[in-house]
Order: structure tokens, then C-alpha cells, then sequence
């Protein structure tokens, strides 16, 4: 067999397992993950129909399966099986609680459909991977928050949840959910708050309770990272004097809290911040480096760093 016609078979089985793993899939989406042109994609999909195969659609509108159409198990490639080793261990020390269950309850059907020489492969290497998280996972109290967060996006349907806020006042609201992120060790929701009137952001570790109800929405919000570039949260300008010698350890985490601008001068390099984190999140990265910087900008912060300085001086007496 030639390698024209391995690589058509090799891509005639990728579009089968697109077509399992999808509702609809069009031809222009395969001829630019595959790229091969549309009427490669035609004629593929041409062979897998003359295969048995029973596709429902045709060009131009998208493709998919027979309704009720099975297909017998999927044989996973070794390097396949390993990387769900590798994303098994990193769910495990990174994901909400109620993430993690599923996705091992998920990962033992997956185990169940390997061959047996792969199973011998996860005993034998599974122990040899680990990740080492230096950071405190915050506990959630309650079991499937995320699930029912992600099912309400799903069904466009409003959520109650009760949030404790950071000074500990405790408020009800009613959100339209458009995503949930992780950032600096913690989930977050994006929603439309119709209290507030207005996009706002709520850590999932502060939500006590949480009530899906039947309540639709039909606003379309679009993606999670839109909110995320252009968030509306209130913002405080802060200007930091950096040594040199510092930048090269923080030139990666820096855009992480509104990095706006850096200019370099005789004393040291002054950087510009727009940052949502003036309460938490900024003075707790800045402490990591804050004998090599010097707070221009504004008295607040040197305010903040100075009660955090003192509350660990405290815990270390």
C-alpha cells in the first residue's frame, strides 16, 4: 500500500471518530484540520458511505450520524493511553472535587474498552508520573458546583446561587452564566448578574448554595475569553520601580496582573499594572519580589503590603 493511500486511510478513520465525537461536522472545519482541500473531504466521506457507514447531510450543510447508529469501540493508539495517564494525574491535584469524580469515573469506562496490553501499560507507568502542586486546593463545599454551573450554560437557564463575598457579607443572586475559568489557584464563574445589572465574576470556593432553576435566558454571551480580555471590573493603575536583575523571574507572570507598559530608566525598570487584584491578588505576587521593588504608585498598596508584611511577621514569632 502506498503512502497516498495510507494517508487516506489514516484520514478516513479521523473523520469516522470526529463524527462520533461531534453533533455535526462540516466539510470546511475537516479540509482545515486535515489540510486537504473540500472535495478531498467529499470523496472521504463518499468512501466511508460506501463502507456502510450511514451519514445524514451532504455538502455544504455539515455531516453526522444516523441517530441511534453504534459503532463498535474505539482502539486507542499508545500514545493515546498515555496521554490519558498524563491527564488523569493532572486532574487529580488541579481540578474542583466535583470535576475530578467524573473524570474518574470517566476514565475507568476508558480503561474498560483497552486492550489488554495497554491496561498492563497504564499498571506498569502510572506510577512513574506525578505532579507536585505547592499550592493549598481550596475545599468547595459543595460536591457538583461546576456540573451544575456548566448544565445551566448548556440548557441557557438562570442560576440562585448564595456567595459569601471577601469580607464575609453573604448575598443572594440570581446569574446568567456564560463560563467558568481557573486563575491563581482558583475557580471562578462569569455570569451576567441581573441584581447588579452587569458582568461579574464569582470564586467557586465562596458559593454555599446553588439552585439550577427553569428560568431561560436568551442572551447569547458568546465565548468565556471575551470577558476575560475585556473584563468590566473596576481596575487601579499602579506603578511598580523593578531592579533589573528581578525582571527575567517574573517576565511570565507579570501579564497575569494587568501589565500595561515597562520603561527603563537609570534607577530600574518602571512597569505599568491595570489590575482587578488590588486587594488580593496583586500585593500577594508582589511580596514574592518586594525587596527588588519599590511602589510608585498607588499609597494603597504600599498600605496592603504592609499589613501583609505584618501579619506574616506575626505567624513567623
Amino acid at each position: 500500500m502506498n503512502d497516498h493511500y495510507l494517508k487516506k486511510l489514516d484520514r478516513v478513520t479521523a473523520i469516522l471518530t470526529q463524527l462520533q465525537s461531534k453533533p455535526t461536522v462540516r466539510a470546511q472545519d475537516l479540509a482545515a484540520k486535515f489540510d486537504v482541500s473540500i472535495r478531498t473531504i467529499y470523496r472521504d466521506v463518499k468512501t466511508l458511505e460506501n463502507a456502510g457507514i450511514p451519514i445524514i447531510g451532504e455538502a455544504g450543510n455539515g455531516y453526522s450520524l444516523m441517530d441511534g447508529y453504534k459503532l463498535p469501540p474505539i482502539m486507542f493508539t499508545k500514545e493515546e493511553v498515555l496521554s490519558f495517564i498524563t491527564a488523569e494525574k493532572l486532574m487529580q491535584k488541579f481540578s474542583h472535587q466535583s470535576l475530578g469524580d467524573h473524570y474518574q469515573t470517566a476514565m475507568e469506562k476508558v480503561r474498560s474498552v483497552l486492550r489488554h496490553s495497554d491496561k498492563n501499560l497504564i499498571q506498569n507507568i502510572e506510577k512513574q508520573i506525578d505532579v507536585f502542586n505547592y499550592h493549598i486546593q481550596p475545599g468547595g463545599e459543595l460536591k457538583n458546583v461546576i456540573p451544575t454551573i456548566l448544565e445551566s450554560i448548556a440548557d441557557k437557564t438562570q442560576l440562585i446561587i448564595e456567595y459569601k463575598t471577601v469580607d464575609s457579607t453573604v448575598t443572594n443572586r440570581t446569574v446568567e452564566a456564560v463560563g467558568v475559568f481557573f486563575e491563581f489557584n482558583y475557580w471562578y464563574i462569569m455570569a451576567f448578574c441581573t441584581l447588579r445589572k452587569d458582568f461579574r465574576q464569582f470564586r467557586v470556593d465562596r458559593i454555599l448554595q446553588i439552585l439550577k432553576t427553569q428560568n431561560p435566558f436568551s442572551q447569547e454571551y458568546g465565548q468565556i475569553n471575551d470577558y476575560r480580555r475585556y473584563s468590566n471590573g473596576e481596575k487601579t493603575r499602579v506603578r511598580l520601580l523593578v531592579e533589573k536583575k528581578i525582571i527575567g523571574h517574573i517576565v511570565n507572570s507579570k501579564r497575569y496582573y494587568g501589565f500595561i507598559e515597562e520603561t527603563e530608566t537609570e534607577n530600574g525598570i518602571e512597569m505599568t499594572f491595570d489590575t482587578e487584584w488590588i486587594d488580593e491578588g496583586f500585593p500577594r505576587w508582589l511580596i514574592t519580589f518586594a525587596d527588588y521593588a519599590t511602589v510608585l504608585e498607588p499609597e494603597s498598596l504600599k498600605v496592603k503590603l504592609r499589613h501583609l508584611t505584618e501579619s506574616i511577621s506575626g505567624r513567623l514569632e
